[in-house]
């Protein structure tokens, strides 16, 4: 569903709740999908993502999000999170879900660095470390169920949780640099 023409994520998501509740013989009202939408608003981090990311900000590394969202999910999900980005890119920018190429262009514009200077860290393996690799970034999967990786893709570094990006940010990088892109 992420695939052909561009819809907006509200509209994928209900359709997807749909699909779901039909497969199962649910019934579903209308305002169901709009619930779903509300609720994603108040989801909270991992523990590990809002210490991990000041520790990893304070290296002067720069933090941006490429988000498979619209704009107004993943500002509830930035409150949350609680840590300041330099930069958002969501599908709704590009008109464009990831893994297509649209959002990971329009991601290294905003970094302004040569690709081979970006890690891309994420959770979602099949959206984001092939097209990372394919951009020529580096790619981090965090890979918190310790599942086998499901594509032939390999990612540059793995681990359980936030953790190991900050510890490899922090061995890199001693102080603050402001050219550093992440």
């Amino acid at each position: 569903m992420l695939q052909g023409p561009y819809r907006p994520y509200k509209e994928v998501l209900a359709e997807s709740l749909r699909r779901w509740a039909a497969e199962r013989g649910y019934a579903l009202e209308e305002e169901d999908a709009a619930a779903m939408v509300r609720a994603m608003r108040s989801w909270q981090p991992f523990p590990d993502t809002r210490p991990a990311l000041w520790r990893i900000r304070k290296t002067g590394v720069r933090l941006v999000i490429v988000s498979n969202t619209d704009r107004d999910i993943i500002s509830h999900t930035i409150r949350q999170i609680g840590v300041p980005f330099d930069d958002v890119v969501t599908a709704e920018d590009v008109g464009a879900y990831k893994p297509s190429d649209p959002p990971f262009e329009r991601a290294l514009e905003v970094v302004g660095v040569p690709p081979e200077e970006v890690l891309h860290t994420a959770f979602g393996f099949k959206y984001d470390i092939g097209p990372a690799k394919r951009h020529g970034m580096g790619s981090a999967w965090i890979n918190r169920h310790g599942e086998p990786a499901p594509g032939p893709e390999r990612p540059d570094h793995e681990w359980r949780d936030l953790w190991g990006l900050a510890e490899l940010v922090t061995n890199r990088y001693q102080g603050p640099s402001p050219g550093h892109g992440l």
